[in-house]
């Protein structure tokens, strides 16, 4: 593949690593364990996804049955070009950052277009929903771990409950910081255009 390995590829090889199987039994795994959490990945980008690793040579078809009615399935296996382009491609994503463009980071760059007093209650608005999505993955996180997951299958949980701890934190004192005066603007300075 020239491009490099996409979050949906990288769940595809993941899933064939644990041995051969067919899109349908790889979108059940991926529910189960909570993948699904860490990469957006649809039913139809998920076949679309085994169709462009088979034509790149990193997994490919074992065979291919039917039961009564059901429509064909296709068992699918990792090929060692796709364990070594998923190696290739973690081992990157573990050592350099890349730039992500998170959708709260375009509001707070346009934040001047609306009223200092909006966006804090905005802000505010935004803290109560991230206080239960904290909630709710450190609840699912303490499930998983005290039905025995082991940990390193979580670090993806750990990720995005720090994540969202950060981003309340950001949140809460940035709300506090306009609704003090340490953060205002103007209407003219909303309209008005920067060099």
């Amino acid at each position: 593949m020239s491009r490099p390995l996409t979050p949906p590829a990288l769940t595809v090889l993941r899933m064939l690593c644990d041995g051969p199987m067919h899109p349908y039994e790889m979108q059940q795994r991926i529910r189960v364990r909570h993948f699904d959490e860490a990469v957006k990945i649809t039913p139809g980008s998920l076949y679309h996804t085994v169709d462009r690793l088979t034509g790149a040579g990193l997994i490919e078809p074992l065979e291919t049955s039917r039961e009564g009615r059901r429509p064909e399935r296709t068992v699918y296996a990792v090929t060692t070009a796709g364990r070594d382009a998923a190696h290739n491609r973690l081992a990157e994503l573990f050592a350099k950052p890349t730039e992500e463009f998170p959708t709260l980071g375009t509001a707070l760059a346009f934040a001047n277009l609306l009223p200092p007093d909006e966006v804090a209650r905005l802000l505010r608005s935004r803290t109560v929903a991230l206080e239960a999505l904290l909630a709710a993955a450190r609840t699912v996180y303490e499930a998983l771990r005290k039905n025995g997951l082991e940990r390193y299958k979580l670090l993806d949980q750990e990720l995005t409950i720090a994540r969202v701890r950060a981003e309340l934190e950001h949140v809460r004192a940035l709300a506090d910081d306009i609704e003090s005066g340490q953060v205002t603007w103007t209407e003219s300075e909303a309209t008005r255009e920067t060099p």
